[in-house]
């Protein structure tokens, strides 16, 4: 049968079905570009002035939460990739070398607007009555406030870590927040290195005794009583890092025992490649080189930070009991042809 003088065709007839048209790289947008482009859209939520103050905070550590994430599978698998000599191109056309030197240059972006954010609202909260104490507040008065907290829950749980050719680099956990400290031996001037590790169990931030909504972030605490940690020397210099590590799992759908896969593919996430190291911006160059030197043979991207490390962390100050700067809260309600059949849903839809 023809119409207009051409043959009749079926479209699901896979012998007739016209080939659809190729697609070039040009029409495609690159998965992780576009990741990263909605994750500075929550970014730009904590800009917006017509949300409340702690959600705005809310959004900014949404977004640093979702970077770190970013890091641990997205970027984790592209270096994986690029290790492995896998250059095969995405759809977009890129290799995954030209995609990690993209995505590198977009996330030193998004960090340094992060930050500038952060600055922002550390002031906006400070005009409210929420303080978060750092650099700039009286140490003094922070050291008498805080002494016996430290003294009785920070001091114990702490175990400085001497860093020399004789001892090796310990094992930095994914997420893992530690400050190295420089530090001259009194008695003889002999330089020393050491590390102290920020155990998971302790908050982030630490309330100040006496000071409504007051906080100091506990690598601020823990550098104001150095003196405490390191008695008999004097501390040259220190600066805090964090580390962000592979935490993909790739599992074979074909196992036989799906349980063993599970549970090695965990513990070897727990010591996966360093993808990510995050320094102070303003760490002195010895001690980068410290970290640098572990890290070597890693591969992995370096990020100054000139400013908070962490901003995930931030979450901790949205709990901060201050209804007249977040979101009303919301109020369920319960469906009434539901109330009417006794609180039997099945019977409500029958």
């Amino acid at each position: 049968m023809s119409i207009a003088g051409g043959p009749l065709r079926a479209d699901n007839d896979p012998d007739t079905a016209a080939t659809p048209p190729k697609f070039g790289p040009e029409r495609f947008f690159n998965r992780e570009l576009s990741w990263l482009a909605f994750n500075r859209r929550v970014m730009e939520e904590a800009r917006n002035p017509a949300h409340p103050l702690l959600e705005r905070l809310r959004f900014l550590s949404i977004s640093g939460s979702n970077l770190d994430e970013f890091f641990m599978v997205r970027v984790a698998g592209l270096k994986g990739q690029q290790l492995q000599g896998i250059d095969d191109p995405s759809a977009d056309g890129r290799s995954p070398g030209q995609q990690l030197a993209e995505i590198e240059a977009e996330v030193n972006r998004l960090v340094d607007q992060q930050q500038s954010e952060w600055q922002r609202l550390h002031r906006l909260l400070g005009e409210q009555g929420i303080v978060v104490h750092g650099t700039g507040s009286d140490k003094e008065a922070l050291r008498t406030s805080l002494r016996q907290y430290f003294i009785d829950q920070i001091f114990p749980i702490l175990t400085p870590q001497v860093l020399d050719p004789a001892h090796p680099f310990p094992f930095i956990p994914n997420r893992g927040l530690g400050i190295i400290f420089d530090l001259q031996r009194k008695a003889d001037g002999e330089t020393v290195r050491e590390l102290v590790m920020i155990p998971a169990a302790l908050p982030r931030f630490v309330p100040v005794p006496g000071q409504a909504s007051a906080f100091v972030p506990i690598e601020y605490l823990i550098e104001i009583f150095g003196d405490l940690l390191f008695p008999g020397f004097t501390i040259r210099s220190l600066g805090v890092f964090r580390i962000i590590r592979d935490s993909d799992i790739e599992l074979e759908e074909e196992a036989e025992d799906l349980v063993r896969l599970f549970r090695t593919a965990i513990r070897r996430r727990r010591r996966g490649r360093v993808i990510l190291l995050e320094l102070e911006a303003d760490m002195p160059g010895e001690i980068a080189e410290v970290l640098n030197a572990d890290i070597q043979g890693h591969e992995a991207i370096v990020a100054k930070i000139g400013g908070f490390i962490g901003l995930a962390a931030l979450s901790a100050l949205v709990d901060v009991d201050r209804p007249d700067l977040k979101f009303p809260a919301y109020s369920a309600r319960f469906p009434e042809r539901i109330r009417e059949h006794g609180g039997d849903c099945f019977a409500a839809i029958r």
